[in-house]
């Protein structure tokens, strides 16, 4: 009994260490975020007031030697420099204050010279959902997330609304959630493989594949059987979404999207609503990943419509100029469709 006691006092303790320590970190981060655009602050203010761009140029680099030469070399013009972006992205004190509380120093430095806001918005929200490291968040950036989710080739009052009530709410809507493409390059396959293998190194990988899609994606199972008139199919990955609150069906293709593929999608859905959702969860949704498509399959389709997303999947990614390059025109051709155009 003694022993028993000992260990949850023990439990107790260690529980407010742990918080105690992550209080005082949330602190730490606080300060020195605050700390840095006050002085970005204070620097652009001066500038501002002489409209000479040598004069800015030359008060900088005077400041950083005088600070190195008291403080160290943490306060070269570089880090001058970071500190008056941060104070001009962040030009609002209410907004700023509460996300140096959310977002350390490390996470600030990586988006501050994304110049444009919704793209900006985007990172910082997802950011603080999904709890990301600085690791991780400088590798969605440079993967170029926000170009490969579906979001980006919605109306820019679509992606501000759905960031807003993220922000606001905490709901995410499946536009944050899917993507196109998915970096599948921690797999290692090589040129020729099968959709057993892919689907044995997915399973081998699972962790790092979660990432990729989010993490409020559950693992459920694997060639989960159905049977159907007797007949059995076999779904090749099963999962569980939190915060959309329903079952996501993830298929695996060796080449381009074919319209059969969404019969066999729409078959594997409408069996699990009727026999495997329960109450309080939303509508299944299919996730198609081939290593292309048409995009006029899908728009005849209709698949953006319907509960049935598709995905490209790289197991190489490209040159980020050529990553870049492709993401750009699909977003483009998005935003056309939307507006009307051809």
């Amino acid at each position: 009994m003694a022993k028993t006691l000992v260990n949850n006092i023990t439990h107790d303790i260690k529980l407010l260490i742990e918080q105690s320590k992550q209080q005082i970190a949330v602190t730490v981060n606080a300060t020195i975020s605050a700390l840095y655009w006050q002085i970005g602050l204070r620097i652009n203010s001066e500038i501002l007031n002489n409209q000479r761009a040598e004069y800015g140029k030359e008060i900088v680099v005077k400041l950083a030697r005088q600070l190195e030469s008291e403080y160290g070399k943490g306060w070269s013009e570089k880090q001058l420099r970071h500190c008056m972006q941060f104070a001009k992205i962040f030009s609002e004190y209410e907004i700023v204050s509460t996300l140096w509380r959310q977002l350390s120093w490390s996470h600030f430095k990586e988006i501050i010279y994304i110049e444009d806001v919704l793209k900006r918005d985007f990172y910082i929200q997802m950011c603080i959902h999904e709890k990301w490291s600085v690791r991780v968040f400088r590798e969605r950036i440079q993967s170029m997330l926000f170009e490969r989710t579906s979001i980006s080739k919605k109306p820019e009052i679509t992606i501000h609304n759905d960031l807003e009530l993220l922000k606001n709410e905490q709901k995410i809507s499946a536009d944050l959630v899917f993507k196109d493409p998915y970096v599948l390059d921690f797999l290692g396959l090589k040129d020729t493989y099968s959709e057993k293998d892919l689907e044995s190194s997915i399973i081998a990988e699972l962790q790092r594949f979660i990432i990729e899609l989010g993490s409020d994606f559950a693992f459920m199972s694997r060639q989960k059987r159905i049977t159907i008139d007797h007949t059995d199919y076999y779904i090749d990955l099963l999962f569980y979404h939190r915060r959309l609150k329903c079952l996501v069906v993830i298929d695996l293709k060796i080449g381009e999207f074919e319209a059969s593929h969404k019969g066999q999608m729409e078959l594997y859905l409408r069996y699990l609503e009727k026999y495997e959702q329960v109450e309080g969860e939303n509508t299944p949704i299919g996730l198609i990943l081939c290593t292309g498509k048409n995009e006029e399959h899908i728009e005849l389709l209709q698949l953006g419509k319907s509960n049935i997303k598709v995905a490209d999947y790289i197991t190489l990614l490209p040159s980020q100029e050529i990553l870049r390059e492709k993401l750009n025109q699909a977003i483009a051709i998005a935003k056309r469709r939307f507006s009307g155009g051809d």
